[in-house]
């Protein structure tokens, strides 16, 4: 990363912490509630799902694309994961039943999104669709195949041992807060330490330049979005383990909150700025937010209009720091 690069994306995630402690600060003025240790485990549960979306996401805009299927790759993956582990495998030529443990679903739902992911990557690099075209039409697709999967019905009861992954604890912080924040490490290393993780920055901020430095363009933007499907994937199956049910409607309008979430964490919707740690503050900054405005008995539809003005300001923000540059 370069001088400059390394200046705009400290910058940013200055701006971030600043707005994060802005915002703490004038909730718990304007509720006692706010600052209780139960509260601050709850928020951390709440942005768990966001977080492992965002990490995918980060990954995509840093490529200099953008993924809308996360919601409804999630919805899928935790369907057919949740649905393997309720009813097995029938083997029907075998006359045989196989079951499935909960490690098992978990394996099932990440390899859907994997494979969902890797059918954007393939549209977007092989057949040269605009990623909002590409991952739009996996959006619709995925949404179709859950509701053909579980006949629009939730899929229930998937047992304690499943239900640990989503709704557990583990030293008085939630399962998923675990979970992530070890994805979170992971996608650092990967990001910051790899050569995949430099090729990412390359591409997102110079294509053409990368290319003629003899870097796989195709290649760096088709484990993008693999990864990112992939992740999606895990995020499903920790929505379905914290409801104990997998419903055919989960993850809608998710992919709008990751792409906030990333989008005020400093990363450029141009590509080639960002960073994992970036999305980790826009996710607390979006958790704060919705948590805030749930104590203080804002009305839902009030909730959606602040978060969009949230994510036109970061928007807005965004270009006039590239402006600058």
């Amino acid at each position: 990363m370069s001088d400059s690069r390394s200046i705009g994306t400290y910058a940013a995630r200055l701006q971030s912490v600043a707005a994060l402690a802005l915002l703490m600060i004038g909730l718990s003025l304007a509720t006692e509630s706010f600052l209780h240790l139960d509260n601050g485990v709850n928020v951390l549960r709440q942005i768990s799902v966001n977080l492992c979306l965002s990490i995918g996401m980060t990954l995509v805009i840093l490529s200099g694309g953008i993924d809308l299927s996360v919601g409804s790759v999630l919805a899928l993956s935790g369907a057919v994961g949740a649905g393997l582990l309720k009813h097995g495998v029938d083997i029907a030529p075998l006359d045989l039943h196989v079951a499935v443990t909960p490690v098992g679903a978990v394996v099932v739902g990440v390899v859907v999104g994997l494979v969902c992911g890797a059918f954007n990557g393939v549209a977007i690099t092989r057949f040269g669709l605009p990623p909002f075209v590409a991952t739009l039409g996996m959006l619709s697709i995925a949404r179709g195949l859950t509701m053909l999967w579980t006949g629009s019905h939730p899929i229930t009861g998937l047992g304690a041992d499943f239900g640990y992954l989503g709704a557990g604890q583990l030293l008085y912080l939630p399962t998923p807060t675990w979970i992530v924040l070890g994805l979170v490490a992971v996608f650092v290393v990967v990001t910051q330490r790899t050569r995949f993780g430099r090729h990412l920055y390359a591409v997102g901020g110079a294509e053409r330049a990368a290319a003629l430095s003899g870097i796989n363009v195709g290649r760096v933007k088709l484990l993008a979005y693999t990864l990112c499907g992939g992740l999606a994937g895990m995020a499903g199956i920790l929505v379905a383990a914290r409801l104990d049910s997998a419903t055919p409607n989960a993850g809608v309008a998710y992919e709008l909150d990751s792409i906030a979430a990333v989008v005020i964490g400093g990363a450029s919707l141009s590509g080639g700025r960002g960073s994992v740690l970036g999305a980790v503050l826009g996710c607390l900054i979006i958790g704060v937010l919705n948590n805030g405005l749930v104590l203080l008995e804002v009305s839902p539809y009030w909730q959606q209009v602040i978060k969009g003005g949230v994510i036109l300001a970061a928007v807005a923000i965004d270009r006039a720091t590239r402006r600058e540059d």
